[in-house]
């Protein structure tokens, strides 16, 4: 194990991947963290000094024969059927569960809601501090600037698979929900994905945009134009290093917290008072 005897132990999954070394490698020069465990689906070379186990044995390697957890909080970056898999072996051995994985269907969430009934479970699309100050401006431009149009595109690396990005979708809800506050039942928001042919923009839509191209980190941009005016709210993550110090944080700071559904919010000091979400409203 790496780290300080009083560190937060982490369990880290697909620890050969971009995200899952970008983790292993900034818990190697952090104190609040200790890696316990690190495991992978294909054979996998020590990564910041940690061996990598066979993602197989997770159900025998998390916790040993009398129950005794080695890992405090999970930390996953994988696929939504890998993560929510992981996320289930870690709730039947009381470990907490911190997840960057995005592109879950409505069963994948559903599940992740159970885990959350019996171990604190935190997910986020998006693991940087910037963006969790983007969303809070995209709100509040929505809200001072009703009626005007709004686009949301976001730019990955030529390797990313959900398209749009699990940001870009968050982006999406909270330009929604805020319509839907000053609207109420009259708000009528329909996401448009990209343009092709006669396509005018009708009330009520969200232009969507995703671009894949080389090695792009991460890029998001909210337009909303109107009144002779436009502005403009973008984020730049310059490397994958600001999730994986992100996602720590958050590990860190979920240990130990009652079971129940949080966000990322809620480690800034931005979320709901009084504790996790239930099952049902992260299902929502």
């Amino acid at each position: 194990m790496t780290g300080d005897a009083d560190a937060t132990r982490i369990a880290v999954t697909g620890a050969g991947g971009r995200m899952g070394r970008e983790v292993l490698e900034a818990a190697a020069i952090r104190e609040d963290v200790a890696v316990g465990l690190a495991v992978n689906r294909t054979p996998t070379d020590p990564v910041a000094g940690v061996d990598v186990a066979d993602a197989a044995r997770l159900d025998d390697l998390i916790a040993d024969a009398g129950g005794d957890a080695h890992a405090d909080v999970l930390v996953d970056f994988t696929g939504p059927e890998s993560a929510v898999e992981y996320a289930e072996t870690a709730a039947e051995a009381g470990v907490a569960v911190v997840t960057g994985t995005t592109g879950f269907d409505s069963g994948g969430t559903a599940r992740l809601c159970a885990a959350s009934e019996a171990v604190p479970l935190l997910r986020s699309s998006n693991f940087a501090r910037g963006v969790a100050a983007l969303r809070r401006a995209v709100r509040d431009a929505v809200a001072a600037v009703p009626g005007y149009d709004v686009e949301v595109t976001e730019t990955h690396h030529n390797g990313k698979r959900d398209a749009p990005s699990g940001t870009a979708r968050t982006l999406l809800d909270d330009v929604e929900g805020v319509r839907e506050e000053l609207a109420g039942s009259d708000a009528l928001d329909r996401r448009v994905n990209g343009r092709e042919g006669d396509a005018p923009r009708s009330p009520g839509e969200i232009g969507v945009h995703a671009r894949r191209a080389g090695d792009v980190t991460g890029e998001h941009e909210v337009l909303l134009a109107g009144n002779r005016e436009t502005l403009s709210l973008t984020h730049r993550a310059g490397d994958r290093g600001v999730f994986a110090e992100g996602a720590l944080d958050a590990a860190a700071w979920l240990a130990g917290r009652d079971p129940g559904w949080y966000e990322f919010d809620d480690v800034l000091g931005g979320g709901r008072d009084g504790g996790a979400a239930t099952a049902e409203d992260a299902a929502r």
